[in-house]
């Protein structure tokens, strides 16, 4: 709008020599540059003076301070001295001539001075005007630069007032027409919306009418000639995914038109698309089985075998990846990653359709293995006859487990899933579990169960139980420096399955059996009913045969079975078995007392008994010993006789009470279960059992307990008393010490205990007998 050339003007001034001037002096001065035209002339100036350049004096300052070598020693010191005052002196020179030299400079410029006030006296008043023009010439041409932008921005801000006013009435006209147009501004507004409901609306009718138009090209293409082919392509999971949309619809909207018609048309559909995938699976799988099998059975190496049944059967499956994605589709659709069911619409119809492709799958593998399985089968038979039960039984286990877990991982490679244990009954698990065949799978462990049951039926229980100590050993276990791998975490699952389901069972009724044979069945002898010494001071080494045989079947139980399963009914059989045969030798010495008084029936039950009760203690601790050296947990049970309480535990059986008990079965629990919860299966049965087992063995103690030691306690009286017709009592403690030492040697604490009860229930009967001569 404006020129930068408006702003940087500068007056152009021409300063003109005239030639005639003369000087009225010997001195002419030039004109000056910086004079403006202001009219008038000057012909004779004079010339200013050239500036004088004065060379400011320099103060006398004393000498820089300079740090001089530190001196070494005293004569050095005096040569440093010497050179300071020489430098010292030449720096004063200088300075002196310095000075001399601007002396004379400043007189030199005073005579000049001196000749032109004398030369030029008339001009010093113009030359004062002039220097005062040359010196305010620079602010004059400011002064016009400023007035002239001045001008110019007093008409900017005119034009800006003019343009302001322009947009106010703008403003006006326009919010008029704002206010006319309001009215038609809502009437657009209503039509816009107008039109986005009828685009929704045409979008869900388009929608809806799509589930509608897709059932007449989905019937045409499932219907035609080559629609068995459709499940070798990916475009067949679109036809499902449509189906189950389509079947949704219909589901979901009921009160539309012929909803229930199309529903069940699109069904059928998605029926029979099923049943042509599971056609082509099926062909597809007897296929390579026609060739894999033939390979198979004409090879002798099992390595060889290996490869062709998992390695190149693999390879073959899943090169056609259509159909086995499409297959994968469908399992999918039905269960998870796990083998746990998807609920959904048309959950029947997948798994449905997921079970029969399982089971073909089933019987294509059982058929083509059968040869191998064969083969290990025979290897078995013949390891029992050769080598032995148990260490046959342990090689099939492992081999049956290497080709279960490789059969696990071609199956998950096959179908996309990994079936866990599940209760569910339409779970994964469970449609595999129901094709019993003879290939062992994740699902299927009862090949094995049957194949062991075969031989542990007619071997030794020492066998069975040393089988499943190792199974549990083995694959339960696991050692503190052992990495758990994918191998090991399916063998424990496995092995769990296998013991749950059927070695325990097969163990119980083996331990049932055995209990039958020599504890319940067993007749008591003559010679079986005496206390012999003890030998090596094993305390169980003079017990009756059938405690000790019950004390192998408690260590053979606790070896198989896992703390959780201590309190089984077999424990029970064994401890009611036992108190059952002891009370059938107890009545037979009782009987026989008259005739041969020795042994003692209650010392024998005491005997029995607590070598029983101490093998309940270490069965519930885990500490059970095949020879143990002696009754390492007598003191332990014989704690709970506090010495302080049998004075009043025999006053109050003398006295007729019998409800004072020498173990409380409600302290702590009983021995097998020592109050802690039993597995949720066997809690309402065995715990019970075993809890009535320990309450009646603790009853038959505390009566023999009490009957010996009332009878010895009587006999310590009448010794002491000098009772007619009674044995000294240094006859009688000898006697009493016999057989303590016979029945507990190398037992100390057993015999102590028993002898401090006797004393004790002594002084109770002498306590009674004083309390009734006084009243």
């Amino acid at each position: 709008m404006y020129e930068d050339s408006w702003y940087n003007l500068v007056p152009d001034h021409t300063h003109k020599r005239n030639p005639s001037s003369q000087q009225t002096s010997g001195h002419r001065r030039r004109e000056s540059l910086l004079q403006q035209p202001n009219g008038s002339k000057q012909p004779d100036t004079v010339e200013p003076l050239e500036e004088l350049f004065e060379e400011p004096e320099t103060p006398i300052e004393p000498p820089e301070a300079t740090l001089g070598r530190r001196a070494k020693s005293y004569s050095d010191f005096y040569h440093v001295v010497r050179a300071q005052l020489s430098k010292d002196a030449v720096a004063a020179k200088k300075r002196r001539k310095k000075a001399k030299e601007r002396t004379l400079d400043a007189l030199m410029v005073e005579k000049l001075e001196d000749s032109i006030r004398h030369q030029a006296p008339v001009h010093l008043e113009s030359l004062g005007d002039e220097l005062i023009e040359a010196s305010q010439q620079e602010y004059l041409i400011y002064r016009d630069q400023l007035e002239m932008t001045e001008r110019h921005l007093d008409a900017l801000v005119r034009d800006t007032n003019g343009a302001l006013d322009l947009l106010t009435s703008l403003a006006d006209s326009f919010r008029a027409v704002e206010s006319q147009t309001s009215s038609f501004q809502a009437q657009c507004d209503d039509l816009l919306s107008e039109e986005r409901r009828l685009q929704k609306l045409a979008d869900e009718v388009g929608t809806d009418l799509h589930y509608y138009a897709y059932l007449d090209g989905v019937t045409r293409r499932l219907n035609a000639p080559g629609a068995s082919r459709l499940v070798n392509h990916e475009s067949f999971g679109e036809i499902m995914t449509n189906l189950d949309a389509c079947i949704t619809f219909m589901v979901d909207h009921p009160d539309y038109r012929d909803a229930e018609s199309y529903l069940a048309r699109y069904q059928s559909l998605l029926t029979k698309a099923l049943h042509l995938l599971e056609v082509g699976f099926t062909s597809h799988l007897d296929r390579i089985s026609l060739d894999i099998s033939k390979q198979i059975a004409a090879t002798q190496s099992d390595s060889a075998r290996h490869a062709l049944a998992y390695g190149r059967y693999e390879e073959m499956v899943l090169d056609a990846d259509g159909l086995v994605a499409n297959a994968q589709r469908v399992i999918r659709s039905c269960y998870d990653q796990l083998g746990n069911r998807i609920p959904g619409q048309n959950f029947d119809y997948y798994s449905n359709t997921a079970v029969n492709i399982f089971s073909s799958y089933s019987d294509v593998r059982d058929r083509d293995l059968r040869p191998m399985t064969q083969h290990d089968l025979d290897i078995f038979r013949k390891d029992v006859k050769e080598i032995n039960a148990e260490t046959a039984c342990r090689n099939f286990i492992k081999q049956c487990y290497e080709r279960s877990y490789d059969e696990a991982n071609l199956f998950t490679r096959i179908f996309s899933i990994e079936p866990q244990y599940n209760m569910d009954p339409q779970s994964a698990y469970a449609a595999l579990k129901t094709q019993q065949k003879s290939l062992v799978h994740a699902a299927n462990i009862a090949p094995i169960a049957t194949t062991l049951q075969s031989v542990l039926q007619t071997s030794e229980l020492q066998t069975v139980c040393n089988l499943l100590g190792w199974i549990a050993n083995e694959y339960l276990l696991l050692e503190y420096d052992e990495e758990e791998t994918q191998y090991s975490i399916y063998c424990h699952d496995l092995t769990a399955r296998l013991l749950i389901e059927h070695m325990w069972p097969l163990t119980d009724n083996a331990f049932e059996a055995e209990i039958i044979k020599s504890i319940s069945k067993v007749a008591v002898s003559p010679e079986s009913l005496k206390i012999a010494p003890v030998v090596n001071g094993v305390a169980s080494s003079n017990a009756h045969p059938i405690t000790k045989r019950a004390l192998e079947l408690l260590a053979m139980y606790d070896q198989a079975m896992p703390k959780e399963r201590s309190s089984s009914p077999v424990v029970y059989r064994i401890v009611h078995e036992t108190i059952l045969a002891m009370q059938r030798a107890e009545s037979r010495l009782k009987s026989n007392k008259a005739a041969n008084p020795d042994p003692d029936p209650d010392l024998f039950m005491i005997k029995n008994l607590l070598i029983l009760k101490n093998g309940l203690v270490s069965l519930e601790i885990g500490d059970v010993r095949s020879h143990p050296a002696a009754m390492q947990h007598f003191s332990q049970i014989w704690d709970t006789l506090s010495p302080q309480n049998w004075m009043g535990l025999f006053r109050g059986i003398l006295g007729g009470s019998l409800s004072l008990g020498l173990w409380s079965s409600t302290a702590g629990g009983s021995p097998a279960t020592n109050g802690k919860a039993l597995p949720a299966r066997n809690q309402a049965q065995a715990a019970q059992a075993e809890q009535d087992a320990n309450e009646k063995l603790d009853e038959l103690l505390r009566q023999s307990i009490y009957a010996f030691t009332q009878r010895w306690g009587t006999l310590m009286n009448a010794a002491r008393g000098g009772k007619r017709g009674a044995k000294s009592l240094v006859a009688t403690e000898s006697e009493l010490d016999e057989k303590l030492l016979t029945a507990f040697g190398g037992q100390p604490e057993v015999v102590a205990k028993l002898k401090e009860a006797i004393q004790i229930n002594a002084q109770a009967q002498k306590e009674m007998k004083a309390e009734r001569g006084a009243r």
